[in-house]
């Protein structure tokens, strides 16, 4: 089974826990058997290799999200990367010519597109395979998934089953109706669109030389920024007759907003927090190495991180998006493939961050034209590299490079924490030039 998982959003909706570069997708919410934690993408791409262990995964997503996704699900999965946003059908077309030109998958092949963050169950993934099946078929241009819905939804895309006059069967689009609208949707048979699709190869390659003039990868990847901005429903879905419908009846919830999300969290707390015995549906999730306390609250999610402190009504945490917007700060907290890094203090002239390197894992070799930058090793062990000379790191090792001077530095068998120093007048994340080691 081919798959291309669509990972975008700038996740505001869930702040503090994410920002422009970490999305909702990248939050650490689902515990695992070993008591740890996993992300959205970590389940789905866990999900997905327990139905299918050979699955061909791309994922879609912005140039901002490959570190975290290299982070946490290695270097191996596949990655189309949009230069900019151009919306879902440009997404698509890029990933599809990805798939042909760069993978070398065949134009009579079927491929699967689905969201990256869904909360589902394994038989959504059986529906995937079957949708896959149906589409390398070629009876029908375009195989859809319809979610049976559990409620008169205002949030969600209906999909509306009619009979032609000729008997067959046809299908319109309705986007996000009012409650009365989808009461009288669902008892007409519609169902929830989950933005799940499924076709060959050659469908959309075809559609793309029509939409955007070429199916060529490279093509499609320099011109990209100048691409029609349209989604794929309006471009695709809603103008196509030749359309099999399969059903889904099991679980799937978006998880959007804190009210939702908290709903799939199997235990009240996250992190360092207490609630006393009169809270009643409430919710922490802590990043911070300080305690929470909530006393006498009903209804209510706490989110703390670096990046701030939410204290909300779980239903008015859904509006939370202007207000967010309105913030102008520094990213306090980000995943890279190598490892982390969380600011921890920030003043005019300087910046003070915890770096964490994984096991055999390391930066760009790089400079900086307006900043000093001195490394302090607090745990485990590595290999700085400065101007070409190498170093062994243990902790209490301290590296100072001057504006200019390049370096990088490596992850030993257990990883390595240092405390970065960043010293200048314009400390910005612009200020890096990458070099060849």
């Amino acid at each position: 089974m081919n798959l291309i998982l669509l990972s975008g959003g700038s996740g505001k909706r869930l702040w503090p826990l994410s920002n422009d570069v970490r999305s909702k997708q990248f939050i650490k919410i689902f515990k695992k058997e070993d008591g740890d934690y996993m992300s959205m993408v970590q389940r789905i791409y866990g999900q997905i290799r327990s139905v299918d262990p050979d699955a061909e995964i791309t994922i879609a997503t912005s140039k901002s999200q490959v570190s975290a996704i290299h982070n946490q699900l290695g270097d191996e999965v596949g990655i189309s990367v949009e230069p900019c946003r151009r919306d879902t059908f440009a997404a698509i077309a890029l990933a599809t010519a990805y798939l042909h030109d760069i993978k070398h998958v065949s134009e009579d092949e079927a491929v699967v597109v689905c969201p990256v963050d869904p909360y589902v169950d394994t038989d959504y993934f059986r529906c995937l395979k079957v949708m896959c099946e149906e589409a390398a078929k070629g009876d029908k241009n375009l195989v859809l998934m319809g979610i049976e819905p559990t409620y008169p939804s205002e949030k969600y895309g209906y999909i509306k089953p009619s009979v032609t006059e000729d008997g067959s069967i046809s299908y319109t689009f309705t986007e996000k109706p009012t409650r009365e609208k989808a009461e009288e949707y669902i008892r007409a048979g519609a169902l929830w669109n989950g933005g799940v699709f499924a076709y060959r190869l050659s469908y959309v390659l075809n559609k793309s030389r029509e939409l955007l003039g070429t199916s060529d990868y490279r093509t499609l990847f320099d011109g990209y920024a100048d691409l029609r901005k349209i989604s794929f429903d309006y471009a695709v879905v809603e103008a196509e007759t030749s359309i099999e419908l399969i059903p889904y009846a099991g679980e799937w919830k978006d998880l959007g907003t804190w009210n939702t999300l908290t709903e799939a969290m199997n235990e009240p707390i996250i992190g360092k927090g207490q609630l006393n015995d009169t809270c009643e549906n409430v919710h922490v999730i802590n990043e911070l190495d300080i305690p929470v306390l909530g006393m006498g609250l009903k209804n209510v999610v706490i989110s703390a991180s670096p990046d701030g402190i939410l204290v909300s009504d779980k239903e008015q945490s859904s509006y939370i998006k202007p207000f967010v917007d309105s913030f102008r700060q520094q990213i306090m907290f980000a995943e890279k493939s190598w490892g982390s890094y969380r600011v921890i203090d920030v003043e005019e002239e300087s910046m003070t961050v915890k770096v964490t390197l994984n096991p055999g894992h390391q930066m760009n070799y790089h400079s900086h034209q307006r900043r000093d930058e001195i490394w302090t090793v607090i745990s485990g062990s590595g290999t700085a590299i400065v101007d070409g000379e190498k170093r062994d790191l243990h902790p209490g090792d301290v590296v100072t490079m001057p504006k200019t001077c390049r370096h990088t530095v490596i992850g030993g068998e257990n990883g390595l924490q240092l405390i970065e120093v960043q010293i200048g007048k314009d400390i910005s994340v612009l200020d890096k030039t990458k070099h060849d080691l």
